[in-house]
């Protein structure tokens, strides 16, 4: 039997998961700071849910894993986890609005494989229910631009806003019927580029002229302020365009840069506002990192109602991870903080290992009896920066060998001057 990963998945290792627990730590600390929650669900849902056409529609299906469990009964892994929150408040009508949640779970796509594209990923939402103003999306836009400036990197953030959209294919003489198709075909833009959307327009029967008058308006060039002036001469009265100019408003009011873009779609059609991507400069991670917007029908429509409120926006955790491994090039190889190594000694330096995690600090011990010389190697090929050499010489003063590995510095101290040296070290 050969041994292999599926394709479109990975394996992490601890170096590894080390830099993705300390980008998933990062995204919920700064979650927690805007007042969001934890919420879990299944990694599988009934598929009549997420088929539903108020879910993500035909092109996210095509991607989706199906299954059927001993009952017969049809099932599908998560594509994402919007729609799996949309159940949750579905069946809990009576949770307390605004509802803000974050949740960090792996979701399935059945799509081709690509470079920065997997099969099984991670993604960490976040989310606002029972609001329709533009200050939940101002805090969501907030809330992504923290984490991106914490993480380190150059980024842009992009909006733009769905009704706006449907405003200037009215505008441009697109019945409501093929609306949906031609955002989709819009959302290709960046990634096919212009030639490869009049393509498929053409293959969706939009005639020429119309094309060229889409492509022209969503393509306006300028200053933000410039794009909506431009518009206002020619959508009358469009209620994103109003929401687009709140918003950049709101923004404006915390020093939060963005670009409006009048071509950015979204691919999912369960939009219905605002709509935000985040792409990094300087990064060969080209695909957009982060994405999101307003979704103000799906929720409504699971319960019978006609609006139900809801904004909030997808990091992809898969994305910012190689993007950040490329950028920072971290070195940690272990969570291991303090390396004890026993000369004859092992119970009592089994108990100094006890009394420095009861101090909060992350040790590990030599638990083969390995000579002073291999575990020194082992800790260096950890990059451990700390060893504790306890031998009954030390043993007798009350004292231990601390050795910095970075610097080879080496000291005998007592147990406190050790947590007083380690505190001020920024290990405790």
């Amino acid at each position: 039997m050969k041994l292999q990963l599926p394709k479109g998945t990975r394996d992490f290792n601890p170096e590894e998961m080390i830099v993705r627990d300390k980008i998933v730590n990062t995204l919920k600390e700064i979650f927690e700071l805007y007042g969001y929650s934890p919420l879990e669900t299944p990694v599988f849902e009934r598929f009549d849910i997420l088929s539903s056409k108020y879910a993500g529609g035909s092109e996210i299906l095509k991607e989706t894993f199906k299954l059927k469990d001993q009952g017969k009964r049809e099932l599908a892994l998560r594509y994402d986890l919007t729609v799996p929150m949309c159940r949750f408040v579905g069946m809990n009508p009576n949770v307390k609005m605004p509802f803000k949640r974050y949740q960090i779970g792996e979701v399935f796509r059945d799509g081709p494989v690509e470079s920065a594209r997997y099969r099984q990923f991670m993604q960490c939402d976040v989310d606002v229910v029972g609001c329709n103003e533009m200050t939940a999306d101002t805090e969501i836009i907030s809330l992504t631009n923290r984490v991106f400036k914490k993480l380190g990197f150059d980024f842009l953030i992009r909006i733009n806003n769905r009704k706006l959209l449907n405003d200037i294919l009215k505008y441009c003489k697109v019945s409501e019927d093929k609306t949906e198709d031609v955002i989709l075909s819009i959302d290709k833009l960046g990634k096919f580029g212009l030639e490869a959307v009049k393509k498929e327009l053409k293959e969706k029967n939009i005639n020429q002229k119309t094309i060229n008058e889409i492509l022209k308006i969503i393509n306006i060039k300028g200053t933000n302020k410039e794009k909506i002036n431009k518009l206002k001469d020619i959508i009358k009265n469009s209620d994103g365009l109003n929401e687009i100019s709140k918003l950049l408003n709101y923004l404006k009011l915390l020093n939060i840069d963005v670009e409006f873009d009048v071509s950015l779609a979204r691919g999912l059609s369960y939009y219905t506002g605002t709509v935000i991507e985040v792409i990094l400069k300087n990064s060969k991670v080209k695909s957009s990192v982060c994405g999101g917007g307003r979704y103000d029908k799906m929720i409504g429509n699971f319960l019978g109602k006609e609006d139900y409120p809801a904004v909030g926006i997808s990091f992809g955790l898969d994305r910012i991870y190689d993007a950040y491994l490329e950028k920072s090039k971290e070195e940690k190889k272990t969570v291991t903080q303090v390396y004890i190594i026993p000369i004859n000694t092992f119970d009592e330096s089994l108990k100094i290992a006890e009394e420095l995690r009861n101090e909060g600090v992350k040790v590990d011990i030599d638990m083969i009896g390995k000579g002073p010389s291999k575990n020194l190697k082992y800790a260096n090929s950890l990059n451990i920066p700390y060893v504790l050499f306890i031998g009954e010489e030390e043993l007798k003063q009350n004292k231990i060998k601390l050795k910095d590995m970075k610097t080879g510095k080496e000291m005998l101290v007592n147990a406190e001057e050790l947590i007083i040296f380690l505190d001020n070290e920024k290990v405790l």
